[in-house]
């Protein structure tokens, strides 16, 4: 019954290894381009190696835990669930910068080949986490006959991509802040300016934040919607067990049909070309899904629940670009009110972030209503499946972006001319619009997921009714509709404690280092990398353990029913709190670059200096806090999940 998914898993890895091939034979550039993709590569392996170092012990604290008070093979999936997520993520990060050369040098030919070299890199990761991800699930099934215990494969996947999601969002963030206030603010000089000590932290953070934290923060939305719909299918039958699985594979084989398309003639069709891309792989997996469902003569109901998953995937897609493309008017009017000033420049793009909750929670709503009608708890969970099939695909649009702005990174401080300079700028600005889908999709995901495995939570536990007249739900509804604000707290400090550090070496760097405001003199880089490390190593651990630890304490010390209020709360508040700082974060990104093309006069005008101040503000919502929450309601549904044992 599972030839299908091993196909697939297979032939997604070996699609993965022939384009990483291809990527690397292509030329990397001019010997300064070379060095700046090299000085960034390395520092990306470094702030991984430090972290792996920091989540082996995690791992096998918590695989003796799992092994002394639950099972041995909890603990067995457990382990194997957090080494392929982190597997996947690595894979990923080592292809990403080593394309982003690449891709600025085949721009000089071509922009289109230049998109190619930048998508074909973000496929590696998105095939790479499709493949370890099915291939995984489907082989603990085989080996334990019992999904139950896979939910220490998602457990393990879940607290990597915790850790790998606020680490290197801290890291990311507090370089781009740090170069950002030194080097635009302070020193007026452009945003990847060679003599910025802090602009190699900045762009190692693309990576090892937009590249390896949010393939490890998908992996799991993947590997955990699977699970969720395979517990529920067991109560129906083999065939519904089984079918999360295929439903999957041929998601991949959409996905990788869909990346081949991804083809762009010139400048004005770059948006577009990744959008075909996108709908072709989305209308194939609507097809096989609708004839698998058929060929195994299943309830017709399943296939409208898969159908409303990737119906809302492209809804909010869409309607994240509309709200952070500077094309729009919601993005256009945070630049028109940045011509008053920073304080009404921050105004708007809060008010555009709170307004973008809106599409996003009512198409989740329906797709969670359709799905429910026509096929119960299970049709939920089939729904977050059928949303995350083109994973493979949607995920490369995500990394893509992280590609695209070290490409117009090292571009810039490489001096390969303008007009090179202008074609990778273009692609970054789609890559800027690609990462706001990215975040939009990663959310939603996020959202169907958690109701995937809250519905698999009450299967477990017997609990049919919660009545907020109990008040044991109310104060689990009271924590858990809290905790995603004192997360996003904690996470939003830790930005500004690491980027203060960052400051500081920069200033001090400017003021020491003789002939570096001339460019005679070259930064040291390494230094605010390590300072980033360190500081995002240290800063991650409180909000971590928070998303751990909460589930488990309210489980024992007020049981069940408050332990299911505090999942539903925190559902509730994280998914909207996610999507309305990743939206400002993005539209003020966006505005910013709107001012930069020439608009209310351009760059260093008062218009411009006070959207780089709302981009400032924006950063850590849209790359650290914002993000971070798809984890955490994801994770305490899975931490509550794993040790229900305990609170029976």
């Amino acid at each position: 019954m599972l030839e299908l998914v091993f196909g697939a898993s297979a032939f997604s890895l070996i699609v993965a290894l022939l384009l990483a091939i291809y990527i690397l034979k292509k030329p990397a550039g001019t010997a300064k381009m070379q060095e700046i993709s090299g000085a960034i590569h390395k520092g990306a392996l470094t702030f991984l190696k430090k972290e792996y170092e920091v989540l082996v012990i995690f791992l096998i604290i918590v695989a003796v835990i799992l092994y002394f008070f639950l099972s041995i093979k909890l603990a067995i999936s457990f382990v194997i669930g957090g080494i392929s997520s982190a597997l996947a993520g690595n894979i990923g990060m080592r292809i990403a910068t080593k394309a982003n050369s690449r891709t600025t040098e085949a721009t000089k030919v071509h922009i289109g080949n230049g998109l190619r070299i930048a998508f074909y890199s973000g496929a590696v990761m998105g095939l790479c986490v499709v493949g370890i991800g099915l291939l995984g699930v489907s082989l603990l099934y085989l080996v334990f006959k019992d999904p139950n215990l896979i939910y220490g494969f998602g457990f393990g996947a879940s607290s990597i991509a915790l850790f790998a999601r606020v680490g290197g969002g801290i890291y990311t963030k507090a370089a781009d802040v740090g170069a950002d206030l030194v080097g635009k603010v302070e020193k007026g000089i452009p945003e990847d300016d060679p003599r910025n000590p802090a602009v190699i932290a900045d762009n190692v953070g693309d990576n090892v934040g937009d590249v390896a934290g949010m393939g490890a923060d998908l992996f799991e939305s993947y590997v955990n919607s699977i699970i969720a719909a395979m517990v529920l299918g067991m109560f129906f039958g083999a065939d519904y067990l089984i079918l999360p699985l295929r439903l999957a594979a041929l998601g991949i084989l959409a996905s990788i049909i869909g990346i081949f398309f991804v083809k762009a003639k010139d400048e004005k069709h770059l948006f577009s070309a990744l959008n075909i891309g996108l709908y072709i792989s989305t209308v194939l997996a609507a097809i096989f899904s609708f004839v698998l469902v058929k060929y195994q003569n299943l309830d017709i109901g399943i296939f409208y629940a898969a159908l409303a998953g990737l119906a809302v995937g492209v809804v909010i897609g869409l309607f994240t670009e509309y709200m952070t493309s500077n094309k729009h008017k919601p993005t256009q009017s945070i630049a028109v009110a940045a011509k008053t000033g920073a304080g009404t420049n921050v105004i708007q793009g809060l008010a555009i972030g709170m307004l973008s909750t809106l599409v996003p929670v009512i198409s989740v709503s329906i797709a969670v209503l359709i799905a429910y009608k026509f096929a119960g708890l299970y049709g939920i969970a089939i729904a977050g499946v059928g949303m995350l099939a083109t994973l493979g695909f949607t995920l490369a649009i995500e990394t893509y972006g992280a590609v695209a702005d070290n490409a117009a990174g090292i571009s810039e401080m490489a001096n390969v001319g303008k007009n090179v300079r202008e074609k990778t700028e273009l692609l970054d600005a789609v890559g800027n619009t690609t990462a706001a889908i990215g975040k939009g999709f990663a959310i939603g995901s996020a959202a169907l997921t958690a109701l995937a495995l809250f519905a698999s939570f009450t299967q477990i536990t017997k609990i049919e009714v919660m009545s907020i007249s109990n008040p044991d739900v109310i104060v689990g509804l009271f924590i858990g509709g809290m905790l995603p604000f004192l997360f996003s707290s904690f996470a939003m400090q830790a930005v500004g404690k690491a980027a203060s550090c960052i400051v500081n070496e920069a200033r001090r760097q400017w003021k020491t280092i003789k002939g570096l405001a001339k460019g005679k003199a070259k930064p040291d880089y390494e230094r605010c990398i390590a300072i980033s490390t360190r500081s995002a190593l240290k800063q991650m651990v409180v909000p971590s353990l928070l998303a751990i630890f909460t589930p488990i304490i309210v489980g024992y010390v007020f049981g069940l029913q408050a332990l299911g209020g505090l999942l539903v709360g925190s559902i509730v508040t994280g998914f909207s709190l996610a999507i309305f700082m990743a939206n400002s974060g993005g539209a003020w990104d966006n505005a910013k670059k709107y001012i930069e093309a020439g608009n209310f006069g351009g760059k260093g005008s008062d218009a411009h200096k006070a959207a780089v101040v709302g981009d400032t503000v924006g950063d850590p919502f849209k790359d650290t806090a914002g993000p971070s929450l798809n984890i955490l309601i994801k994770l305490m549904s899975i931490v509550a999940i794993v040790f229900v044992p305990l609170f029976l």
